[in-house]
């Protein structure tokens, strides 16, 4: 702060809060004061001449310290962040861009993996790169990382992709890993012929991998791997556990291999349209939508339950249905004109369905007690959403008592909060999700370089348990909101 020196104690304040306005009046005021006023001494007759001499120094003190105060809150601490970015975002910004070294894989590992999946369902593969476009899906993410690091017109990125891998400080694995793992599903029948193994592909990639110089040369802490997919290299994660692992939750992942401070949470792929209108609630006539499978495994027990309990509910859409092009238009139209949408847990914590809800600013009701959100240091989720234990949600007519309480303005304050990070979750534009991605992947830098260095002094050794030394995923539940 100001180191001011200290002045003199007079009868009215010299460094008020106020402003000069209530210095004057305090000074006419003190002035005006009978003789026999015990706040004047005989040696204080002089007052009303020497006021404008007695006043001027705490005047200046004061307005100097408001200039001081003003400069002091307006001006960044931190020169080198790039100003034009929202304020949520300004203060995590790396101060210059990571050069990463993206593997030159063997094409069964890129492209082959979009043919083999292609040729399960009887198309044909195009040997045209430029011409082929990843199948699409809720696990894009891969597809997209892969080819903004391929674009020779990149810029403003917060990872700099350079040709000379002693150059780099963080190398990327651009292994289609989700792809792979539903690229030859087992239809079995008659005429059934496996083309392609998930589990070979992946014992493939670790053998070309673990001979590379720069994967020997750190142990993998400074690889990153996209497994957006729960069960994505789940045959190999315990050999690629150091690296960054770049995920949509947790849930099938160990304590020993995956957590908050390492790896990083994706968005999955909006699969509906995203909404264009303007905030307001006289186009949303339904309360809470959800079109879904009823039927999961694991912590989506959940929503048979409340199938159970909503269907009957008036303005209550709850649908049971699979993915496909109908179904995704049925839920476009659903999404867009509902004022709450559903997020229970699936065999996961988190599903794609979310992010269809955000960018149809449509509020979500999350009713998922372990899930984890991506991009959380600078979306604060419970100005876009509402949370619901488990338990309370399942009590009949306590959702939809809590939802019919939530005033018009509190819908709209969801709704304009929503539109402001709704480009986070947009894989297409250029200031969307990859961009954010990469931010989230340059500030694991110095626990990576903490990791190395670490790793060269210890002595190895086996745990009866997987040492969690750090923050790991929710294992706690939530606190319900509104």
């Amino acid at each position: 702060m100001i180191n001011q020196r200290p002045i003199k104690s007079r009868p009215f304040p010299s460094s008020s809060s106020s402003s000069l306005i209530s210095t004057s009046a305090s000074s006419a005021s003190v002035s005006s004061l009978p003789p026999s006023s015990s706040l004047i001494h005989k040696s204080d007759q002089t007052i009303p001449k020497m006021g404008k001499r007695s006043i001027l120094k705490p005047t200046l003190a004061t307005i100097l310290l408001i200039f001081a105060l003003y400069a002091l809150f307006n001006t960044s601490i931190y020169p080198h962040t790039d100003n034009t970015l929202p304020t949520q975002t300004r203060f995590q910004v790396p101060q210059k861009a990571v050069p990463i070294y993206m593997y030159d894989l063997p094409r069964k590992f890129t492209y082959g993996v979009i043919d083999s999946y292609t040729l399960a369902r009887g198309g044909t593969p195009n040997e045209d790169v430029t011409k082929i476009t990843f199948p699409g899906n809720q696990h894009a993410a891969e597809w997209h990382l892969f080819s903004d690091l391929n674009n020779p017109k990149r810029s403003g990125s917060y990872v700099t992709r350079v040709s000379d891998p002693a150059k780099a400080e963080l190398f990327y694995v651009p292994f289609f890993s989700s792809l792979s793992l539903v690229a030859n599903p087992n239809r079995g029948g008659a005429g059934f012929r496996e083309t392609y193994n998930d589990e070979e592909t992946q014992e493939s990639l670790m053998e070309w991998l673990e001979k590379q110089l720069y994967w020997k040369r750190n142990n993998g802490w400074d690889h990153v791997f996209i497994c957006q997919d729960p069960n994505a290299l789940y045959k190999v994660v315990d050999r690629v556990k150091n690296g960054v692992l770049l995920v949509s939750d947790f849930g099938r992942l160990g304590r020993d291999q995956a957590s908050l401070v390492k790896d990083v949470i994706l968005p999955y792929s909006h699969r509906i349209n995203s909404y264009k209108g303007e905030i307001g609630v006289e186009n949303r006539k339904s309360l809470m939508f959800f079109m879904g499978n009823r039927y999961r495994k694991e912590g989506g027990k959940i929503r048979d339950l409340l199938f159970q309990i909503l269907e009957s509910e008036k303005d209550v859409i709850i649908k049971h249905g699979a993915q496909s092009r109908e179904s995704r238009r049925m839920a476009t139209q659903g999404m867009h004109t509902s004022k709450f949408c559903l997020h229970p847990a699936g065999d996961t914590p988190s599903a794609c369905r979310l992010f269809d809800a955000i960018v149809s600013l449509c509020v979500p009701v999350i009713i998922s007690d372990y899930i984890e959100l991506p991009f959380e240091d600078v979306i604060d989720y419970r100005k876009i959403a509402v949370f619901v234990d488990t338990s309370s949600a399942i009590k009949p007519g306590y959702l939809v008592k809590l939802l019919r309480g939530v005033k018009k303005d509190r819908i709209i304050e969801f709704q304009r909060e929503l539109k402001k990070v709704q480009h986070y979750f947009e894989y297409d534009e250029r200031d969307g999700t990859v961009k954010e991605i990469w931010r989230q992947v340059s500030l694991k830098l110095p626990l990576i370089k903490l990791m190395i260095n670490r790793d060269n002094r210890l002595v190895k050794r086996q745990l009866m348990e997987p040492d969690c030394s750090c923050i790991c995923s929710n294992q706690t539940g939530i606190h319900t909101s509104l």
